[in-house]
């Protein structure tokens, strides 16, 4: 399978980023809230005690705003420079 898409290692770093810290949080909340779906377990290390429930939702907030940032910035067309040109004066 060949993929037709080129996709730089930021962009790629950024979209795994994104899906641990949305899986990560979004299981910490499942856990937190109704006691199962220890998937992600090590995220518990991350967040401060008493603070559980916050940290995971900013946590997949970031995710979010990681993923988002990283596709925008793949989409984004890359503008070339162009040289600087003095402005023409009416003298004669």
């Amino acid at each position: 399978m060949t993929s037709t898409k080129d996709t730089s290692p930021l962009a790629a770093v950024s979209h795994l980023l994104s899906f641990a810290l949305v899986v990560g949080g979004g299981s910490g909340l499942l856990h937190e809230w109704w006691g199962w779906l220890h998937f992600m377990g090590f995220v518990r290390f991350v967040v401060p005690d008493g603070y559980e429930v916050y940290s995971y939702v900013v946590m997949v907030v970031l995710g979010l705003a990681v993923g988002a940032a990283g596709c925008a910035r793949r989409s984004k067309p890359r503008m070339r420079s162009r040289p600087m040109t003095t402005p023409v004066t009416g003298r004669g």
